[in-house]
C-alpha cells in the first residue's frame, strides 16, 4: 500500500483526537510525519516520546518499505542525506541505530548527535554494546552531521566566539578584572582556604545568571552539583532581595536552580554525564542552563583516593570529569563554575604557601583560575592568577547579607 493512500487514523495507535492535533500542525500526511523529529512530534501531538518514535518509524517505514530493519540488527552506517542538520535530527537518524540502541545511549547520556560527535569510541562502544569499528563509524557521521572536529580558519573561531556571553557578578571591579564577567564556554577554577567566599560568590552566581542580559545576567537556569552540603535556599532568598530588582520572587528563582546532592566521587561525575538530559529539558522548556556549579570540585576525590598509591587513578578520574563539565558547557553556551580545596606547601618558607588541590590536570583544564583569600575587615580578595587573555590581577570585595558589594 503506498504511503499517500494512509490517513492518519491508519497509523497504529492514532486517533481521531491526536489525527487533529497533528493536522493543525502541518502533519497532514504521513510522509511529513517521516521527517518530523520525535521531539517536535510528542511536544505537538502532546503524546509521550517513546510513541512518537514508534510512530515516526512506521510512518519511514511506509514511505520506504526497504528501509525497515529490526532493532536488534547489526548497526551498519551509511551516507545520509547532508542536507540533514545536527539541530534537528534525533539519535533515530543515525543510520542503522533503531529503537533498542538508541535507548542504551539515552540511558548512557548520549541525547543528541553533538554528544556521540564529540565522544571516545571505546566509550560509545561500551554504552551501546556495539563494536569498536561500528561506534567509530557512528561518531564519524555524527561529525560530519555536526559540522565537528575539523580545522578551522581564525575567521571562523572569532565568528564563534561572538556567540560568548558574559555574567557579571556586579561589583564593578571583579567584572573589570575578569574582562566583563564569567565567561561561556569555559571553565572558571576557584580555589582558597575556608571562609574566603567561594560558596558566596556561586550562590550570589546562581542568582544573577537569571537575570535579563540587560542586568548583567544570561536569562538561564542553574545546574549545581554539591558535594559539601553548602547550598543554602537561604541564602539565595536573601541575595534575590539584595538585588533590589522589581518583582523579582525568590521563590521563582529557587525553581530554576537544579541542586544535587553528591555522595561519592562516582556519584559525582554520573550527576555531571546525567545531566545532559536535564539541560535538553530545560533547553526545550525555554530555560536553558547557562550557568553549571560544582562545589566543590575535589572534596570528594579528596577523601576517598588518600596517599599515593591511588594518585594517578584520582587524577585520571578527574580529568575525565572536568572535560565532562567543559562538553556540557561548550554544547550550551553555559559558564562552568568550579570551587576547590587547597593545601598549604611544607617546601615554601617565604611567600604564599596555599596551593589548590589537583595538580596540573584542574590547572591545565581550568580556562580561568582565581585564588580567593581573606583579608582585613572583612574584606576579600578576588585574584586572577591564570587567564588566556586577561592579565593577572586583583580586585576586592565584601560579602554582606544581600549579596556581593564593592569595599
Amino acid at each position: 500500500m503506498a504511503a499517500d493512500a494512509y490517513n492518519l487514523e491508519n497509523i497504529p495507535g492514532v486517533g481521531p483526537t491526536t489525527a487533529e492535533k497533528l493536522r493543525e500542525a502541518g502533519y497532514e500526511s504521513v510522509e511529513k510525519i517521516a521527517q518530523a523529529s520525535t521531539t517536535e512530534l510528542y511536544e505537538t501531538a502532546e503524546i509521550g516520546e517513546a510513541t512518537a518514535r514508534k510512530m515516526i518509524k512506521w510512518c519511514t517505514s511506509q514511505v520506504s518499505p526497504d528501509s525497515s530493519a529490526s532493532a536488534e540488527a547489526p548497526v551498519t552506517i551509511q551516507e545520509d542525506n547532508p542536507s540533514m542538520t545536527a539541530r534537528r535530527m534525533d539519535i533515530e537518524d543515525i543510520p542503522g541505530v533503531g529503537p533498542a540502541i538508541a535507548e542504551k545511549l539515552r540511558d548512557a547520556g548520549y541525547l543528541t548527535v553533538e554528544s556521540i560527535a564529540t565522544t571516545l569510541p571505546s566509550a560509545l562502544a561500551e554504552a551501546a554494546e556495539i563494536g569498536e569499528t561500528t561506534a567509530k563509524k557512528m561518531i564519524k557521521w555524527c561529525r560530519d552531521q555536526a559540522d565537528i572536529g575539523g580545522f578551522k580558519t581564525g575567521t571562523d573561531v572569532f565568528e564563534q566566539r561572538l556567540k560568548v556571553k558574559k555574567l557579571k557578578t556586579l561589583v564593578p571591579e571583579v567584572d573589570e578584572l575578569l574582562g566583563g564577567g564569567f565567561e561561556t564556554q569555559a571553565i572558571t577554577e576557584m580555589y582558597g582556604e575556608f571562609g574566603s567566599g567561594k560558596s558566596q560568590i556561586v550562590h550570589q552566581m546562581a542568582v544573577n545568571v537569571q537575570l535579563p542580559e540587560e542586568l548583567g545576567g544570561l536569562g538561564g537556569s542553574v545546574i549545581y552539583v554539591d558535594t559539601e552540603n553548602t547550598f543554602r535556599p537561604e541564602r539565595i532568598e536573601q541575595m534575590v532581595k539584595g538585588l533590589e530588582v522589581e518583582d523579582a520572587d525568590p521563590k521563582e528563582f529557587l525553581k530554576n536552580i537544579h541542586v544535587a546532592r553528591a555522595q561519592t566521587s562516582d556519584h559525582q561525575m554520573l550527576l555531571i554525564e546525567t545531566s545532559r538530559e536535564l539541560a535538553k529539558e530545560l533547553k526545550d522548556a525555554g530555560k536553558p542552563v547557562k550557568l553549571v556549579i560544582v562545589d566543590s570540585l575535589t572534596s570528594l576525590f579528596r577523601s576517598e583516593y588518600a596517599g599515593r598509591g591511588t594518585l594517578a587513578e584520582r587524577q585520571q578520574k578527574l580529568n575525565r570529569h572536568m572535560h565532562d563539565i567543559f562538553k556540557l558547557c561548550d554544547e550550551y553556551n553555559a559558564i562552568g563554575l568550579v570551587t576547590n580545596q587547597v593545601q598549604s606547601n611544607p617546601a615554601v618558607f617565604f611567600g604564599d604557601p596555599t596551593k589548590p588541590i589537583g595538580g596540573n590536570i584542574v590547572g591545565h583544564t581550568a580556562t580561568f583560575r582565581v585564588y580567593l583569600r581573606k583579608s582585613k575587615g572583612g574584606k576579600r580578595i578576588f585574584k586572577l592568577v591564570d587567564s588566556p587573555n586577561l592579565p593577572e590581577g586583583e580586585a576586592t570585595f565584601l560579602v554582606e547579607e544581600g549579596g556581593l558589594r564593592s569595599c
